[in-house]
């Protein structure tokens, strides 16, 4: 399905004639291609970066991923990426982590013991009670709370997963960010929101119609941001680890 196929079906268009630039990070920790093709889809203009300087002309940061911290957050380290992400972040400039991408924004993994950006309080953990691991599949995604990236699509929608940890939020910034839950045996933070700063556990390029409706969702609502529409909240201050910049 082309770009202009998608949205004519559903009665609109790209957020605008120039597109939204989204440069995916591409850090060894996955295959880009689908995430690519997804935000391409639904009108975006898909740069890849490997180092801190494809981040400049970008309008919107994606950080996809999957695996564990330690290893993602040594190959962000080499390639001189952390310090970009974390000074993105804190500048109020949109941005959207995927499954691991999502992970990194706690404090620190259980998984290796990896200190990762620090944005949100609270660590990433081994799914409780989990009747299977790792949880694969697709499962159903609670909202907490309503947010633009959900906008036309119904509650409890199934999204695809593939993991084993998830990130369990502590104190007040942790705990205000849940954005949705799912089940599987515990219940895990599926969903956050802060701000600028945007992340789900579940693959959207792998969940179909949902799955696309929620990254045209992520596009527009990082256009208006990008173009100074705000955010729900000031941009978020960026702590943990500092290297890598």
């Amino acid at each position: 399905m082309t770009t202009g196929d998608w949205w004519a079906e559903r009665g609109g268009g790209p957020p605008d004639d120039g597109r939204l630039r989204v440069a995916v990070v591409d850090y060894g920790a996955g295959n880009l291609v689908s995430i690519e093709q997804a935000l391409t889809t639904v009108g975006a203009r898909v740069t890849i970066a490997r180092d801190g300087s494809a981040l400049d002309g970008a309008d919107a940061l994606v950080v996809p991923g999957v695996g564990a911290a330690a290893p993602a957050m040594e190959r962000l380290t080499r390639a001189r990426l952390v310090g970009p992400i974390l000074q993105w972040i804190a500048a109020g400039r949109p941005y959207l982590g995927v499954c691991l991408g999502l992970q990194l924004l706690f404090e620190a993994s259980d998984e290796d013991g990896a200190e990762t950006f620090g944005v949100l309080g609270g660590r990433t953990k081994r799914l409780g009670d989990a009747p299977t691991l790792p949880h694969i599949g697709w499962n159903q995604v609670e909202r907490v709370r309503e947010h633009a990236l959900f906008t036309g699509i119904a509650p409890a929608a199934d999204f695809y997963f593939v993991h084993s940890y998830a990130g369990r939020p502590e104190g007040v910034t942790g705990a205000a960010s849940v954005l949705a839950e799912t089940t599987h045996g515990s219940a895990f933070v599926s969903a956050v929101e802060r701000g600028n700063v945007l992340g789900v556990q579940f693959h959207p390029e792998r969940s179909g119609a949902d799955g696309l409706r929620l990254l045209a969702n992520f596009v527009r609502w990082a256009a208006a941001l990008a173009a100074g529409g705000g955010a729900q909240y000031s941009p978020v201050g960026a702590g943990g680890t500092g290297g890598g910049d």
